[in-house]
């Protein structure tokens, strides 16, 4: 039977590879990659890196294609995700049955862990479910941008006992609840804590982009005062690079 292997390759750093991920790797006889455009090369650059560094056996094959795009007529952003997932999954059903032989291990690097805010595993289970092609699957996790973020700015997530908050900037925008004191962010690309900014707030924000790549950029403060900074920085970043990937976590500072 095929066997698929869902590897988290960390958030940017090809050493935040675990061992177990690497031995996955050195099972696989092909390896799926999934083209963004040419302004997100760097990302399909990175896969290639992980695989020539780390795969002993030089006979795998890489086998690439054109991720479809979320049709921006679909006003309903549930319903448009939703579409591009199933236009996803009739592609990796096609790689899978034309390029990977019965006994053959194939493999998607997913970038920080597949369990978080990621599609590959939610598009796999449609395939299965649909039951056209047969194979088993197995997930690695990896390190995420979170546990990167936490690390290079030294800090844990969670106070004593508390809980955290993990969030989308979309639902970010709505505001924050008085009752969260620690919430993480991802795929804010409209950048949902400029909403959030007083200069009388207790909020203090941790953010990076890039995390474990050359081009890291870190920053942190009061939110009001990191603001100006972050919005230079990351305005200049994506049109240096194309794209941005960032992550940050708000705080609520401790009243003396």
């Amino acid at each position: 039977m095929r066997k698929i292997y869902l590897i988290g390759m960390g958030a940017g750093d090809p050493e935040q590879m675990t061992i177990q991920a690497i031995k996955a790797l050195n099972r696989v006889d092909v390896f799926f990659f999934m083209d963004k455009g040419e302004a997100k090369q760097e990302l399909v650059s990175l896969r290639k890196e992980i695989c020539d560094r780390y795969v002993e056996n030089k006979s795998y094959r890489i086998v690439e294609t054109s991720d479809p795009t979320r049709d921006p007529d679909i006003a309903d952003y549930t319903v448009r995700v939703e579409q591009w997932h199933h236009e996803r999954s009739l592609i990796y059903e096609r790689m899978i049955s034309s390029e990977l032989e019965e006994n053959q291990c194939g493999a998607f690097l997913v970038w920080g862990d597949p369990s978080l805010y990621d599609s590959t595993l939610r598009i796999i289970d449609q395939i299965v479910l649909r039951g056209q092609i047969s194979f088993d699957y197995e997930v690695i996790p990896g390190i995420t941008s979170i546990q990167s973020l936490a690390a290079r700015h030294r800090i844990t997530l969670n106070g004593i006992g508390d809980s955290i908050c993990i969030t989308t900037g979309r639902n970010l925008a709505s505001g924050l609840a008085e009752q969260m004191d620690r919430v993480v962010v991802m795929l804010d690309g409209k950048c949902a804590f400029n909403k959030l900014s007083d200069p009388k707030d207790d909020l203090e924000i941790f953010w990076g982009a890039y995390l474990g790549m050359d081009d890291e950029i870190l920053v942190r403060g009061k939110l009001s005062e990191a603001i100006p900074e972050i919005t230079k920085k990351r305005a200049a970043a994506r049109e240096r690079k194309g794209w941005i990937m960032d992550t940050y976590l708000l705080s609520r500072l401790k009243k003396e």
